[in-house]
């Protein structure tokens, strides 16, 4: 009876198993399929705008056109079925975690086997770039001091970054040709490690995390520095944050790995369920809105007020894009352990998702939807530059991000643009509290604030997501400059006033 038991139960382990790994390579079969059988568009964009970064079609181009009809009432995104793809993997890692099947260089070698294995499927040949960064990082870190090896670590990964978009920009804007979208998936991956490796080379530098010092240097043998690198290896390549996710520190990474099977986040069903309903909800949200955005004139035909609506709608898609993919982010670190559900120890980063839907659509203050847009991100913004700069920190931070993004002109505006922006909603918010006591004016006050607030991101976002030159000047003269000039003025005028109550 008892090896009859003990037989069905590893009969339908290894079942689970088969499913998982034949799910996985069909969803990877279909991304193949699918990238083949799309028609390129005319131009194509790297999600920005501090957010977590897959691919997208600008305004007026908000669908890929098929050559397959089926393919238009369901769309499905390139990284969305790499993601896919990956999921029954880190839903494996963790039920092997949980079963404590496996040692824990075992499973430092399955995330970075993972890691390398996603990146080839998804971004084919380009995924070089990515791997060249993580390798001489990881010599960095093993090399160099805790005082050292921020300053070279960032240095080198944004000098590496930089020509990566330098060639971008050679490809569109030189050119005049569109980039593959695998490399604009590398692209996006390289920017994710970015995060990683500055958020390793700081956790160094401020004592966090303890280096493997002089790793190259001392007279080990070769099996033993690998032995010291693969976590490091394993953090900045493993494959539930390759493509997309939040910021997972070193610290947050290593406790996940290395912990006890009893420590081991269990899978909620339901948490994952509804996540899927919400990624559904929001796909369908956004397939009724684009058909709206296509039926439309679009900036270049809209005239007057009809701008307005115009930048709104396009807008509003490119935020549930963002809002799709975050979400799906976060349940493949939470299917593989990393998310939520994982305790943090004392002094520890914790779990901080990007998506907080609720106050970044109901906010009326321009400076909290910038601290709740893509949560990790701002997060390791604030940490990497603000913390650290002198002088002008809110204008240095957001240049850093423009840097980041690829310094397309639209970023440049953009970004720019949301910094006065921020500055003018400390100011404006400051003051009101000051002089807006009566209940009605202050709720009137707030809904005002509200759709302004609503329309000046509207008009960032699209200044980042345009491309080109003559589209982020047809956003200039259009009626939407009014809302970011109304707050210009009104930062003028404030910031007179402050220096004479000064």
């Amino acid at each position: 009876m008892c090896f009859g038991f003990h037989g069905a139960v590893s009969f339908i382990r290894k079942s689970i198993f088969v499913l998982l790994i034949a799910s996985a390579f069909v969803l990877i079969l279909l991304s193949q399929i699918f990238l083949k059988h799309i028609k390129r568009p005319e131009s194509l964009a790297v999600v920005s705008l501090a957010g977590r970064h897959q691919l997208r079609i600008l305004a007026g181009q908000c669908m890929f056109q098929f050559r397959m009809d089926w393919l238009q009432q369901f769309f499905l995104h390139p990284v969305s079925l790499y993601q896919g793809a990956a999921f029954p993997f880190a839903l494996l890692f963790n039920y092997l975690c949980i079963m404590d099947s496996f040692s824990t260089r075992a499973r430092y070698l399955f995330l970075l086997a993972g890691g390398g294995a996603l990146a080839l499927a998804a971004m084919g040949s380009f995924a070089l770039l990515v791997f060249i960064p993580a390798f001489c990082t990881v010599v960095l870190v093993s090399s160099l001091g805790p005082q050292e090896v921020h300053r070279r670590t960032f240095f080198f990964q944004m000098s590496w970054q930089t020509l990566c978009h330098l060639g971008l920009h050679y490809t569109e804007y030189y050119l005049q040709e569109t980039p593959s979208t695998r490399f604009y998936i590398t692209l996006s991956s390289l920017m994710l490690l970015t995060q990683r490796v500055t958020s390793l080379s700081l956790d160094i530098c401020e004592g966090k995390v303890e280096a493997a010092v002089g790793g190259i240097q001392s007279r080990s043998s070769l099996s033993e520095h690998l032995c010291k690198a693969l976590p490091y290896f394993s953090y900045l390549l493993f494959f539930p944050a390759l493509l997309g996710g939040p910021l997972c520190s070193f610290q947050r990474f290593q406790a996940r790995v290395q912990g006890p099977s009893s420590l081991c986040s269990r899978i909620s069903f339901w948490a994952l369920t509804w996540k899927g309903l919400q990624i559904l909800g929001l796909e369908c949200l956004k397939l009724a809105l684009s058909r709206v955005v296509s039926e439309g004139a679009g900036l270049t035909g809209c005239q007057q007020l009809e701008c307005i609506y115009v930048m709104w709608s396009t807008a509003g898609l490119f935020k549930l894009t963002y809002y799709s993919h975050w979400i799906l982010d976060d349940s493949l670190l939470q299917a593989a352990g990393f998310g939520a559900g994982l305790s943090s120890s004392p002094g520890e980063e914790g779990y901080i998702p990007d998506a907080d839907i609720w106050t970044l659509e109901t906010t009326h203050r321009i400076s909290l939807f910038a601290r709740k847009w893509n949560q990790s991100t701002a997060q390791w913004l604030r940490r990497l530059i603000f913390q650290h700069s002198r002088s002008w920190p809110l204008l240095q931070t957001f240049a850093f991000s423009a840097w980041w993004h690829g310094l397309h002109p639209g970023q440049v505006l953009g970004f720019f643009c949301w910094a006065v922006m921020v500055e003018a909603d400390y100011l404006i918010h400051t003051f009101a509290n000051l002089f807006i006591r009566s209940r009605p004016v202050r709720l009137l006050y707030r809904a005002l604030t509200w759709v302004h607030t609503q329309l000046i991101i509207a008009y960032i976002m699209l200044a980042v997501e345009v491309r080109s030159l003559s589209s982020v000047w047809l956003l200039c003269n259009s009626y939407n400059s009014f809302f970011p000039m109304l707050y210009c003025i009104l930062l003028f005028l404030l910031l007179k006033t402050k220096h004479k109550f000064n």
